[in-house]
């Protein structure tokens, strides 16, 4: 049975009544009447479940899935309202909640939202345990899962780190992909022995051969670590290859041949040695184009793509930036020696409407320079870069009024007009674009009078 169910809702004598229907049911359920109330109780006992009613008093929709999101990141939030109000509600809920409910609450329906919640929590206790994992395997930095997609990649991560094949990672470049290797290596049975990176994009061919297999040839200008080569360093451990599509056709011979073989030259050059190499390669190139133009071995090829996961870009798993951004915030305050500083919420929202091109490493970036500049107590939109805030309003023009509603709104308003023109005008498929179902993006053209 659930741990906890939070019951948000204004209305005093539908609260009692739902919260007696719950406690008789067998769920230890509490009840707030508005947002200040509610996050005094989820810091004193966190739930695993809050439903709140969408127009909750003491903040709007909005802000309230995102705080909910902050302070109990692990609860499951489902969303209720009353029919007339229902287009709005799942807007909000839309926003990040994981359900809707109609008013009244009909008892049978939300026993099984319930349960379903709890299997959810069940998950993301799971993924709390993995996170600790996670957190020996890679130290301070971030491996945030609140939205769907990247607590699927975690789950595969877990099941890939069991086994022995090598691994494919793509993405974007700033995704993280590095971190999930050595999430991968951290997790396996390998995480006793070296993980070694190399970075595949950045040397001549006649180096990176070496640094892999060992100075074999008097006269070989490069930077290697050892001189047996890498390859014999990762022994047992993983190797981590980097913009592996970058590499050179006899390199990606001799690898293959190492994977093949299970065996590469000793450093005396005098015999063969056995080794036992796994593989996690990176590439934010289609590798199956350079198949085709002959720029990369099919062979090897196979041998990488025993398992691909694709690490999401960013603007694929805008849930996660409110907690990117907590962890960014602590990290470099403690870093730079800077007073504990909040951030405020017009200036969240500007961050989760960003694009992010450079994913989570420009993210990074543009924390760790708010905090070095911030004079105030909170972060606010003057201490983000310029190039930030104003790729947010080019629609719009530049704006002094900071109001967090008529932000959110100046901000959706040139979203849904870039997805409209993007998609020459198609709805269904802008809707697609902007993550949200075709009803609710109909509605917000209603609400903000957007012209075709």
């Amino acid at each position: 049975m659930l741990t906890r169910i939070l019951l948000i809702d204004p209305d005093s004598a539908e609260r009692e009544r739902q919260l007696v229907a719950l406690i008789e049911a067998g769920f230890d359920a509490v009840g707030a009447d508005g947002a200040e109330q509610a996050f005094q109780s989820i810091d004193a006992v966190p739930p695993g479940v809050v439903i709140c009613d969408a127009f909750t008093p003491g903040t709007d929709g909005f802000e309230l899935i995102w705080q909910l999101s902050r302070r109990a990141p692990e609860a499951t939030v489902l969303v209720t309202s009353a029919p007339s109000d229902r287009e709005a509600a799942l807007d909000v809920a839309l926003r990040g909640a994981h359900d809707y409910l109609e008013r009244p609450l009909n008892p049978a329906e939300l026993r099984l939202k319930l349960r379903n919640a709890s299997e959810r929590g069940g998950l993301r206790r799971q993924n709390r345990l993995l996170h600790w994992e996670i957190a020996k395997a890679v130290g301070e930095r971030p491996v945030v899962a609140a939205s769907s997609s990247m607590i699927s990649l975690l789950e595969n991560v877990e099941r890939a780190a069991s086994g022995k094949s090598c691994v494919l990672l793509t993405g974007e470049s700033g995704t993280g992909k590095e971190i999930i290797a050595r999430v991968i290596h951290g997790l396996s049975s390998r995480r006793t022995q070296n993980f070694i990176p190399l970075q595949c994009a950045v040397k001549s061919e006649e180096a990176i051969s070496a640094e892999l297999f060992g100075v074999t040839k008097p006269g070989v200008n490069t930077e290697n670590r050892s001189r047996r080569g890498l390859v014999l360093d990762a022994d047992r451990g993983t190797l981590f290859l980097d913009e592996v599509g970058s590499l050179p056709l006899s390199v990606q011979d001799q690898i293959l041949r190492a994977l093949a073989e299970e065996q590469v030259e000793s450093e005396s050059g005098a015999k063969f040695r056995t080794v036992d190499l796994r593989i996690i390669a990176a590439t934010t190139r289609k590798l199956e184009d350079r198949i085709e133009n002959g720029s990369f071995r099919e062979g090897l090829y196979q041998y990488l793509d025993s398992t691909q996961l694709h690490v999401p870009a960013l603007r694929e798993r805008r849930e996660d930036i409110p907690l990117l951004v907590d962890h960014f915030l602590d990290h470099y305050q403690q870093e730079l020696a800077k007073p504990p500083r909040t951030i405020s919420e017009d200036a969240l929202a500007l961050l989760v409407a960003h694009h992010w091109p450079g994913n989570i490493r420009e993210l990074e970036n543009v924390i760790e320079a708010a905090v070095m500049l911030a004079q105030g107590d909170r972060i606010s939109i003057q201490d983000l870069p310029t190039r930030i805030v104003s790729a947010s309003a080019q629609e719009e023009g530049s704006r002094t009024d900071l109001s967090m509603k008529r932000g959110r709104r100046s901000f959706e308003i040139g979203l849904i007009r870039r997805a409209l023109r993007a998609t020459g005008g198609n709805r269904t498929h802008a809707a697609k674009r902007l993550e949200i179902s075709h009803r609710a993006l109909l509605y917000k053209i209603k609400e903000y009078e957007i012209g075709d």
